[in-house]
């Protein structure tokens, strides 16, 4: 007769509870360490992307200013010899200097003249 000492304990098949729980918290902590090596990789080519489009901007804003203040130049260049070929009457000033803050006035509407630039050109004109 088989006597029954009691209930034998059963074996285990894998590595329990907290095993699992370890398992899982390391899967979970490489999984994040890994997502924000790609993150921060992403980021950094995003940001000179970004760079380099920012600096291709200012090198064309500097080639564009530097066209409207060489065309202001010629205008008012071309602008002073007639003035000086044909001495006008007192009141014909006043006329040409409208024109010229006219002039001025579409520059900077149409954004080719800053605002500090058409205020410096305004000043000049009306003192001269």
């Amino acid at each position: 007769m088989r006597r029954n000492r009691g209930v034998a304990p059963q074996q285990r098949r894998g590595p329990g509870l907290l095993g699992t729980m370890g398992r899982t918290a390391v899967i979970a902590g490489t999984a994040t360490a890994v997502s924000k090596g790609v993150s921060g990789s992403m980021n950094a080519s995003a940001q000179q992307q970004q760079q380099a489009a920012a600096a291709q901007q200012a090198a064309a804003q500097q080639q564009l200013d530097a066209a409207v203040q060489a065309a202001v130049a010629q205008q008012m260049a071309a602008a002073q010899p007639a003035a000086q070929a044909a001495p006008a009457p007192a009141a014909a000033p006043a006329p040409d200097r409208i024109a010229q803050l006219q002039q001025l006035a579409e520059l900077k509407q149409a954004g080719i003249l800053s605002d500090a630039e058409f205020e410096g050109e305004k000043a000049r004109i009306l003192a001269g």
